[in-house]
């Protein structure tokens, strides 16, 4: 009876490497991620949703690459918050204010966990693949690449010339997105490698909460 060899679990995960901002997939393609704020549309005037949804169409309309909008919903971690309200509370010399103090972590606990309050985080993923691999890829792989690894696809390391080179293009697309969507009052962030990488351990780790601090909006380089 033949014996099947387990796969690690590297083998299933479709990214060769993240360097300078830029996340390498292992059939060469080139994906940079930005963070967005979000804009409340309902509370605009009629005069405003018309205008957003023009620049909006305007920017879908200005695009000849693919990009994809995604949105990471999670539930709301608060431990590193009542952890500062509670050193507060030890270092509290005011009897009466120390006694408000611990009601208040209370009641901010027992508030987030009963009404299971959830945050959502905006990215648009901008991709450029070289002209060397050239592979079919679904909209539904544009952020994560295929399960599994395509045996076909290249898995060299891409050589530090052609990286610069390639960089070159993929952020001339990430500035055209950018403009594009800041005329719709939407801020934007590229994720760094560090922001990169955590974003990536969160998707592929569901279970585990992020305890990371999210970008700063519109000065992340």
């Amino acid at each position: 009876m033949a014996t099947i060899k387990a796969k690690s679990a590297q083998e299933f995960v479709p990214i060769q490497e993240i360097r300078d901002g830029i996340v390498i997939m292992k059939d060469g393609t080139l994906k940079a991620i930005l963070m967005t704020s979000s804009v409340n549309f309902a509370l605009k005037s009629a005069d405003e949703q018309e205008a957003i949804i023009m620049q909006y169409q305007n920017f879908l309309n200005s695009l000849d690459f693919s990009v994809q909008i995604f949105l990471q919903s999670r539930k709301l971690n608060i431990n590193s918050y009542l952890d500062l309200l509670r050193d507060a509370e030890k270092n509290q010399t005011n009897e009466l204010l120390k006694i408000q103090t611990r009601e208040y972590i209370e009641f901010v606990k027992n508030f987030v966990e009963s009404s299971n309050i959830m945050t959502k985080n905006f990215y648009v993923v901008v991709g450029y693949q070289p002209p060397l691999f050239k592979s079919a890829k679904g909209a539904l792989d544009s952020l994560l690449g295929s399960v599994m690894p395509n045996k076909s696809a290249a898995f060299e390391r891409i050589s530090d010339e052609n990286f610069e080179e390639y960089k070159t293009q993929l952020w001339q697309r990430v500035d055209t997105v950018s403009q594009g969507l800041i005329r719709t009052g939407i801020r934007l962030a590229p994720l760094n490698t560090e922001e990169l990488i955590e974003l990536y351990y969160d998707l592929f780790n569901p279970g585990e909460l992020e305890k990371g601090k999210a970008p700063e909006m519109g000065g992340a380089k």
